[in-house]
């Protein structure tokens, strides 16, 4: 196996580090984290900005869908990838129904997220009509990505997951929606599974980085689900083709495993006495 190098310690990724890539032309680097260990090779392998997405409902908690992602969990998770990856931006993902609901319970939530949770940035699903939510979350001094496209916590009003954008009245919806999230203040912008012209259109209404999962490679940043990346999930989107295939490797190590459990081979290694100690233990024993 191939020594591994750990790449030299870096300035802490800051907006400003994104911004100033997205202005130059360089594109940075997304993914999702839900614990510090993952988060700390992620962030020795040079990823910019880790989510702490609600699609751990699926991936960590089991369930069909994101909307299961419970709020406390998610800002103890949020702290535990801030951790293990102190020097990346850590993004927080908002549950369903934690900012829907009531404003003032919004703010308050996303409040959490920055405190509680160490976030960087708080994300949520949007559309322009959540523009005066945005705005109210930005005067706190919170710094919001609006999401945009396709949005996996109103998947049950279509029947499931889906792309967006497909038609040109969707897809002006969309640009208007990133347009008006800007201007309520949004730092970032996050497009999910839409068409790259629309994409492309995103990035000439707006001026601050976007980044894109499955809407094409125009984007500044790009973000994938950390488990479709390293081959773990049974089934992934088109856009997320695995690198390596993991699962299979975990798969062989489980089997190598019990196999040694079986043999009582599970282990060389020993714990010792100190001299003389064993002959104590015994006249203790049989006394």
């Amino acid at each position: 196996m191939p020594e591994i190098e750990f790449k030299p310690e870096s300035a802490p990724v800051t907006m400003r580090t994104l911004r100033r890539m997205a202005r130059d032309g360089r594109p940075f680097a997304c993914l999702t984290a839900y614990d510090a260990t993952m988060a700390r090779w992620l962030e020795r392998a040079g990823v910019h900005l880790l989510l702490v997405g609600d699609t751990a409902a699926e991936v960590v908690l089991g369930f069909d869908s994101t909307i299961h992602m419970p709020l406390d969990l998610a800002i103890a998770l949020t702290a535990a990838v801030k951790r293990g990856a102190p020097n990346t931006l850590v993004m927080a993902d908002m549950p369903f129904m934690s900012y829907q609901a009531d404003e003032t319970e919004a703010i308050r939530n996303a409040g959490r997220f920055m405190t509680e949770g160490m976030a960087d940035v708080v994300k949520l699903e949007a559309d322009a009509s959540l523009a005066p939510l945005v705005a109210r979350m930005t005067r706190a001094g919170i710094p919001i990505c609006g999401h945009v496209g396709s949005k996996p916590q109103q998947a049950g009003l279509s029947g499931g997951y889906a792309s967006s954008g497909k038609t040109a009245d969707v897809a002006a919806r969309i640009i208007d929606d990133a347009r008006e999230l800007e201007k309520a203040g949004c730092v970032l912008l996050l497009v999910e599974a839409t068409p790259p012209e629309v994409t492309d259109l995103i990035l000439e209404a707006t001026t601050v980085p976007l980044i894109g999962i499955g809407a094409g490679s125009a984007c500044h940043g790009q973000i994938l689900v950390v488990q479709d990346l390293l081959g773990l999930t049974d089934w992934q989107p088109g856009f997320a083709p695995p690198v390596v295939h993991l699962g299979e490797q975990v798969l062989g190590a489980a089997r190598e495993w019990v196999q040694r459990v079986s043999e009582r081979k599970a282990t060389e290694h020993r714990y010792e006495m100190r001299p003389g100690e064993v002959e104590k233990l015994g006249r203790s024993v049989s006394a």
